[in-house]
C-alpha cells in the first residue's frame, strides 16, 4: 500500500514556544529586580559612604591629635561631633556609629537622639510567637532566591559578617568596609565602616548604617508579581490552547474508534483534523489511512471467502452428483466413469484448498521472515534447471532456456515466494506451449547500477485475449483455451504472483509477443 507523505509536525514547536515565552518573561522579571536591586544597593552605598566621609573628615580635624607617643582620638570630642551631625546627617531609618580602638563603641547616633524601640510582648503564660509576615511581603522568600541567583561569593559572604566583623576589618586593614549585612532579626543592613586615619594610624571607626533596604525591595517584589501574574497568564492560555488543539482532537479520534470497534465491520468515518499542519494532523490522516486499509482488509477478506466458497462448492457439487448415480449405474463401464469423475474432482479439491491456505498464509510469511540479499540470476538458474529435457519421458514439454545480460543482479526480498512466481510462470508457459516449443526466461538491469531489475518470461502459446491481459491476476481465473484439461488449475497463480511482487516493491503485467505467445514482465527494484 503505498502511503501518503505526512505534513510536517509543528505542535512541538507551539508547546515549546507557550513554556518558553512563560519562562523568558520570568527572567526578565528575575533579571530586572535583580538588576534594580543592584543598583539600589550601589547608589544606597555610595551615599552613606559620601555621609560617613563628612562626618570622618570632620573628627579627624576637631577630636584627632597628633602629639606623642603616636595619634589619639580625643573620645568626647568625638562624641560632640557626631551629636552634632546627627541632625543633619544621619536621618531616620539610619545610624553612626563611633569606635575606638579595641575596638570599643564610644558613640551611638540612636542614643544621643534618645530613640526609642519597643517590642510587645506575648500575654502572660504564652510563649512569643513568630512575628507574622505582612501581605505585601509574601514573596519575600522568592525574591531571596531570586536575588541570590546573580549575588557573587564575596557578596554572599558579606551578608553573614557582624558590625563587630565589619569594624574589626576596618582597625585591621584600614580599608573601608563596604556591603549589606544581615541584622540579628533577619532583615538587611547597607553598612559602610571608615577608618579615622591620621597619616597612616587608625584612631577610630565610624560606621553608617541604613535600615529601610527591606522597605524599598518589598516595592520592587510588587513590580516582580507583575512578571509572575504575566507569566501565569500566559501558561494559563498556552494550557487553554493546547487543550482546545490536543485534548478536543483525541477525545474525537478515540470516541470514534470505539465507533469502529462497536460497528461490526461497518465502515465508520473518521475526523478528518488534517487540516492543520502539526502532529494532530498526521495522527488523523494516519487513522484514516489505517482504518481505511482495514476496510480495505475486510472487504478482501469477505470477498476471497465469498470466492473460496463459490469455488469449492463446484466440485463439491459434481462429486455430490456423481455420488448419487453411481448406485444406479447400468454398467460397470459407467460405474467406472463415475468414479474417475469423482477423483478427479477430489484432487481438484485438493488442489485448491492448497493454494487457498497457501495464499492465506501468504501475507503473514511475507512479515515473518526478514529480507534478504537474492542473486536474482543464480536464482533463475536453479528453477531453469528443474526443467532439462529428460529424454526418455513420455512428453518432455516445452524446453526452458535462460538468457541473462550478464553482471550482478541483486535485490532484497523473500526467495521463497520469489521462486514460487517464477516457477508458477514457467509452469503455465510450458502449459500452453506446443511440443518442441521453447520458454524463453531472461533477465536484465534497467536504470543504472541501482535501478530497476527486469524479468520476462515468453511462451509460443495461443497468447492471451487482449480483453483478459489483466483479468488473468484476479483470483480464481480459469478461463483457458479449447483443449487444455478442465480442473487442472486452481486460478491462483497469478494472482498469489502479483500478490508478492507487490509485497516486494515490483509490478507484473502480462502481454503478447508480436511472432505469437504470451509474455509477463516482472519489474523488481534493485538492491542499493
Amino acid at each position: 500500500m503505498r502511503l501518503t507523505r505526512l505534513p510536517p509536525l509543528r505542535l512541538w514547536m507551539w508547546i515549546a514556544g507557550v513554556n518558553a515565552l512563560a519562562l523568558i518573561v520570568m527572567a526578565i522579571g528575575m533579571y530586572a529586580i535583580t538588576e534594580a536591586r543592584r543598583g539600589l544597593v550601589a547608589a544606597k552605598l555610595d551615599s552613606l559612604t559620601a555621609q560617613a566621609e563628612i562626618i570622618s573628615s570632620v573628627i579627624t580635624e576637631t577630636a584627632v591629635y597628633g602629639d606623642e607617643p603616636g595619634p589619639r582620638m580625643d573620645n568626647d570630642s568625638a562624641r560632640e561631633v557626631l551629636r552634632r551631625l546627627s541632625s543633619l546627617y544621619v536621618p531616620a531609618q539610619s545610624r553612626a556609629i563611633l569606635h575606638a580602638p579595641g575596638p570599643s563603641r564610644i558613640a551611638d547616633s540612636d542614643l544621643i537622639a534618645g530613640q526609642v524601640e519597643t517590642t510587645l510582648l506575648p500575654p502572660p503564660g504564652e510563649a512569643p510567637s513568630a512575628p507574622s509576615r505582612p501581605a505585601g511581603d509574601l514573596l519575600a522568600p522568592l525574591g531571596e532566591w531570586i536575588s541570590m541567583l546573580w549575588t557573587t561569593r564575596e557578596t554572599r559572604a558579606y551578608l553573614d559578617l557582624t558590625l563587630a566583623d565589619e569594624v574589626a576589618l576596618a582597625f585591621e586593614t584600614g580599608d573601608p568596609q563596604r556591603g549589606v549585612r544581615r541584622a540579628a532579626d533577619g532583615s538587611r543592613v547597607v553598612s559602610v565602616t571608615l577608618p579615622i586615619q591620621l597619616i597612616q594610624a587608625v584612631v577610630g571607626t565610624v560606621t553608617y548604617e541604613s535600615y529601610d533596604l527591606d522597605e524599598l525591595i518589598a516595592e520592587e517584589r510588587v513590580f516582580l508579581t507583575y512578571f509572575l501574574l504575566t507569566a501565569f497568564v500566559i501558561i494559563f492560555v498556552g494550557t487553554v490552547l493546547l487543550t482546545v488543539s490536543i485534548a478536543r482532537p483525541l477525545s474525537r479520534l478515540a470516541h470514534a474508534a470505539r465507533q469502529v470497534r462497536l460497528a461490526g465491520g461497518a465502515r465508520v468515518p473518521m475526523p478528518q483534523l488534517g487540516r492543520t499542519i502539526d502532529e494532530i494532523g498526521a495522527l488523523s490522516t494516519a487513522f484514516i489511512q489505517m482504518t481505511n486499509a482495514l476496510y480495505d482488509r475486510l472487504d478482501a477478506i469477505e470477498s476471497f471467502a465469498a470466492d473460496v466458497a463459490h469455488e469449492i462448492k463446484n466440485p463439491l457439487t459434481s462429486i455430490r452428483s456423481a455420488a448419487e448415480i453411481l448406485p444406479s449405474a447400468r454398467d460397470d463401464a459407467q460405474r467406472a466413469r463415475l468414479i474417475a469423475v469423482i477423483q478427479h474432482d477430489v484432487r481438484r479439491l485438493d488442489r485448491l484448498i492448497t493454494d487457498i491456505s497457501n495464499a492465506s498464509r501468504l501475507d503473514a510469511e511475507l512479515a515473518r521472515e526478514d529480507l534478504a540479499l537474492i542473486d536474482l540470476e543464480r536464482l533463475l538458474g536453479d528453477i531453469a534447471g528443474l526443467y532439462r529435457p529428460d529424454p526418455d519421458a513420455d512428453e518432455p514439454g516445452a524446453e526452458v532456456v535462460l538468457e541473462s545480460a550478464g553482471g550482478p543482479l541483486v535485490m532484497r526480498g523473500h526467495e521463497g515466494p520469489l521462486s514460487r512466481v517464477f516457477i508458477n510462470l514457467v509452469d503455465n508457459a510450458r502449459t500452453f506451449s506446443p511440443e518442441g516449443a521453447r520458454v524463453r526466461v531472461t533477465a536484465r538491469r534497467a536504470g543504472g547500477a541501482h535501478g530497476r531489475l527486469i524479468v520476462t518470461v515468453e511462451d509460443e502459446g495461443p497468447g492471451i485475449p487482449e480483453e483478459s491481459l489483466e483479468s488473468i491476476f484476479e483470483r480464481f481465473y480459469t478461463k483457458r483455451p479449447d483443449g487444455t484439461a478442465f480442473g487442472a488449475h486452481s486460478g491462483l497463480g497469478l494472482a498469489i504472483a502479483r500478490q508478492i511482487i507487490n509485497a516486494h516493491g515490483g509490478t507484473i503485467r502480462a502481454g503478447n509477443r508480436t511472432r505469437g505467445g504470451a509474455v509477463f514482465t516482472v519489474d523488481l527494484p534493485a538492491a542499493r
